[in-house]
């Protein structure tokens, strides 16, 4: 029994970055072997082990063998006589199919170290072409590396796997982990132009084909490094166009209610329209979000007026004026409208303020 630290820590370690995550490879044993050294079972498809101490996760070397189209295909072995070289061959991309022994010596069998060295992106085997997940692997780590560049041979195998149907069998849920991974990368936009270049884009996210203004919006929120959501909402997709949580969702649609009616230079109603469209009074924080990524969108418009504005309308004490209404006999709907005047009012006399 042999064990192998592999993929993206020893990546990352030759590229000089921080290694944050290390997963193993054991050769040479069975399940019940590590069942009787202690390590605790985890995976569903195939044998992976939490060890007791670390809790790193620990993976039997395996084969696989393609038995039906998508990520599901799949028949997989592992077993005592399976090679540290075979379980790297079923790697994605040659930086990914490194690994490393006790002592330090690296097992680099399909060159990934050369690959590093010369900023290359390229597939191990032609067993890539099997999986379409590793479509959207690329292209997420083209946003990661993005001085990187894909190796010509493995773009046209990608090409060739969304023309021959083998990428239609991508379910919604996966398309989203990769994704959303690919979003919180250094440069995100170029995610979406490999996926255009392969021709995968327009069949997942149609409205980003040629989109340029939503890439650079995309941009410019990960240069801010701001959450997973706003830079989603940046990109201003039609509604369920990933299976993306509500989150994101909800802060899409509230960046689009204020793309639709905020603009510089407005009065005080219509500040206020503005801010119950967009649920500001009642979600303040997450206006907050809506604000950032509307920036991004429109970087020439200020939002700062509009903070303003809601600050002056959350000072509001709407208790007291609902409370003496009521002894007036007023409705609640003439409750509202009170409550309404006084942000209003209260806007107007920020806006005052600041045009002093």
């Amino acid at each position: 029994m042999k064990i192998y630290l592999v993929g993206g820590a020893i990546r990352d370690a030759l590229l000089g970055l921080e290694v944050k995550d290390r997963d193993w490879v054991v050769v040479g044993a069975s399940p019940q072997t590590m069942l009787d050294k202690g390590y605790q079972p985890i995976g569903k498809d195939f044998p992976v082990f939490l060890n007791p101490k670390t809790h790193e996760e620990y993976a039997l070397a395996r084969t696989e063998r393609k038995t039906a189209k998508g990520y599901h295909g799949f028949a997989f072995y592992a077993d005592e006589d399976v090679t540290l070289e075979q379980d790297l061959s079923r790697r994605d991309l040659t930086v990914n199919a490194m690994a490393q022994d006790a002592d330090g010596t690296l097992i680099d069998p399909y060159h990934g170290q050369r690959d590093i060295q010369q900023k290359v992106l390229r597939h191990v085997t032609l067993a890539f072409r099997e999986d379409p997940v590793r479509i959207l692997r690329v292209a997420r780590f083209s946003a990661r590396f993005s001085d990187f560049s894909i190796a010509p041979e493995t773009m046209i195998l990608m090409r060739g796997m969304v023309a021959n149907g083998e990428a239609d069998s991508l379910v919604a849920e996966r398309v989203w982990q990769e994704i959303a991974k690919g979003l919180m990368e250094e440069k995100p936009s170029r995610m979406f132009e490999v996926l255009q270049d392969c021709g995968l884009l327009p069949k997942i996210l149609p409205s980003l084909v040629n989109h340029a203004p939503a890439l650079q919006a995309l941009d410019l929120a990960a240069l801010q490094h701001y959450p997973l959501a706003v830079r989603f909402a940046t990109l201003q997709l039609p509604a369920q166009s990933l299976k993306a949580p509500s989150d994101c969702i909800q802060l899409a649609q509230a960046v689009t209610k204020l793309l639709n009616g905020y603009k510089a230079n407005l009065n005080a109603l219509e500040m206020y329209q503005c801010l119950e469209r967009g649920d500001a009074i009642r979600q303040p924080e997450r206006f907050v979000l809506a604000r950032q990524a509307f920036e991004c969108v429109q970087p020439n418009i200020s939002t700062g007026p509009l903070k303003d504005a809601l600050q002056a309308t959350l000072a509001v004490a709407s208790e007291p004026i609902a409370l003496q209404a009521l002894q007036g006999g007023l409705s609640g709907a003439q409750i509202g409208d009170l409550i309404a005047k006084a942000r209003i009012q209260a806007i107007e006399e920020t806006l005052a303020s600041h045009r002093l």
